[in-house]
Parts: structure tokens; sequence; C-alpha cells
């Protein structure tokens, strides 16, 4: 069987490059590249047919040009803008991008989570399901008869008008901004390294320094992956620096937040709430200060790791990162192509 040479780049940790690596059709001989350099991505590309690419870095017209025999280049996920599409199209190279269903579902989540704080949801629920005496007399509604707000909560409202801050901006978040369009928020975020011009147009997203996304956001989005440099980086310094009521909400690495810290925020009422879905240790231990907090009926709500469906990472879902080369090969329409 013909074997063709696909270099593929992430920044994703060892587990998910493994699962991508065993999703592999045997017709492809994949090399796995970890953040690579310029120079080893170069390297590589000399006799590469096909790339795959997580979000690795620039690809320009010189690393197009040392890379005669490529055919295609399969982005992972919906950013193209570090990609030279017209020296792709002058050198014969389709570009293609890829939903990532997973990511699409996280950036669900956390609209979900933001609107679950916004309405304080649990403790909304809670009183409506014990249908207690206490708040008044029940009568039956009609077009004029009704108890709007019979247990007269406070500081319930929406999204709209509302600034959303989102730290460690990848394609995550770019799902969650397209999302959040149309909903009348001003979208702050904040990366490693910012997006192009056009980028930021197209989401309509205004580059922040951490501190100032930290000081006007209502609502506070992280998305950072866990490094060294991540590690409770989220700490009680940082949270001091939101603004009172600001709500914060979770989908990127636990071990990025001190829990201790961000659960004395909230009780000392600095922060509106929090919704969370990863945690610094998984299962929840029964210690988890954020545990005490949600019993106790704080504005806070947390999920089992639950934000990407039942299944995240498995060989099987990973087998579409590799649809359109086997298309190409096969002759048939490429998706989601660019050029």
């Amino acid at each position: 069987m013909n074997q063709y040479k696909t270099v593929f780049t992430s920044e994703r940790g060892e587990r998910h490059r493994q699962t991508s690596l065993d999703a592999a059709p045997e017709v492809l001989d994949v090399t796995m590249l970890y953040r690579p350099d310029r120079e080893t991505l170069a390297a590589e590309l000399r006799d590469a047919d096909y790339l795959i690419s997580e979000r690795v870095g620039t690809i320009d017209k010189a690393l197009l040009a040392g890379a005669p025999q490529l055919k295609l280049i399969q982005r992972l996920g919906s950013m193209a803008y570090d990609i030279d599409t017209q020296a792709a199209k002058e050198a014969g190279v389709a570009v293609c991008t890829w939903p990532d269903e997973t990511v699409i579902r996280v950036s669900e989540h956390l609209v979900m989570q933001m609107l679950a704080l916004s309405k304080k949801l649990r403790e909304s629920e809670r009183i409506a399901l014990e249908a207690s005496s206490e708040w008044g007399e029940s009568r039956r509604t009609d077009e004029d008869t009704f108890a709007y707000n019979w247990s007269k909560r406070r500081n319930v409202d929406g999204l709209w008008r509302k600034t959303v801050g989102i730290i460690g901006f990848g394609e995550i978040g770019a799902e969650l901004a397209r999302r959040l369009q149309t909903w009348g928020v001003r979208l702050l975020y904040n990366k490693r390294r910012g997006l192009p011009d056009e980028a930021e147009a197209e989401l309509k997203l205004t580059y922040a320094e951490v501190e100032a996304l930290l000081a006007e956001s209502d609502y506070v989005v992280n998305l950072l992956p866990f490094t060294p440099q991540t590690e409770m980086w989220l700490d009680g310094e940082k949270l001091a620096l939101m603004k009172d009521e600001t709500r914060l909400v979770s989908c990127g690495s636990g071990s990025v937040i001190d829990e201790q810290a961000l659960a004395d925020a909230i009780r000392a009422g600095k922060l509106g709430g929090a919704a969370l879905d990863t945690f610094e240790w998984e299962p929840l231990r029964p210690q988890n200060p954020l545990i005490g907090l949600a019993r106790e009926g704080y504005n806070v709500l947390l999920t089992p790791h639950i934000a990407a469906g039942a299944v995240a990472a498995v060989a099987q879902a990973r087998v579409t990162d590799y649809s359109n080369i086997l298309a190409h090969i096969e002759g048939r329409p490429l998706q989601y192509q660019v050029v």
C-alpha cells in the first residue's frame, strides 16, 4: 500500500496527540510534531505530501516553496489566518479548515455557564422546587394575575450589553465569539500571540492586556491550557483585579485556577459567581471548597468535565482529522476548502 507522508503539528498534550495518531489511516505515514520550531517544520515538509496543522506557527510562502510535494494543508479548527492562502494557491496547494465538534460543544457549554450564572439558575431552581408557602398566597394565573419574581431575587440579568473577556483565546474562543456576535456583548480577548486585524474584525474582538481584561469584564472566560507558566495562574491577586460582581466561567485547565482563592472571593461577595467544568483534582474531591459554596446556595455551578460531550478524545472521534486528505487521495471533493 502506498504511504503518503503527512506532517501533523500540534500544541495539544501527549494524550491528545496519541489519540490523533491512533486514528490515522494506514495509507498515511504520519509524523507528529509538538510545537515545532520553523527549522524543524521546514525540514519535515521537504518531502511531505500533506500537512495537518493544529494552530502551530505561520505557514508562509517560504515554507511552501521548500515543500514541492505538498498537496494539501488541513487546518484543524476554523481559523486559517496564519496560512498564506495566496501563496498556497500559487503553489497549487489546497487549504481547508475543519470544524472541531468537541470545540463547538465546549463553546456552547460556556454560553450555558454564563446564562446559568446570569439567571442564578441553581438558586432559582431550588426555590421553585421547594414550592414554599413563605412567598405568599398562591393564585391561579391569567393575563393579569401572576407573581413576577415572587422570591424577590436580586441581580438576575442577562448577557446583553455586558463585556465578556476571553483569556487563552484559541479555537474554543473563536467559536464562542461567533456564538456571541449577535448577543449585543462587547468581546475582549487575550492570548500570547495576538490575532491579525482581519481576524479581530471578523470575530468582532478587541485585544486587551490581562489587567485591563480582568478589570473591565462582566464575565471572565478562562480557556488557558496547563503549562508551568499557567499553573495556579488565576490566583487571589488576579481575582482582586476583577470588578465587583464579575462572574467567572471556565473550561480551560482546572489547575490554572486557585480554587480556594476563588471560593474566598465568592464568599466575600467580591465575585458574583463561578461556573467550572474542570478542576485541579478530577474526579472532584469532597474537600473542594467550591462544593461547599454550591451547597450553601451561592451562585456556583459545577459540572463533571463534560463540556466537550460524553466522548472527548477517543480515536474514533479523531478519524475526521484525515477526511480531506483521504478525499484528495481518492479524487473526491474537499470539504471546508479555503483555496
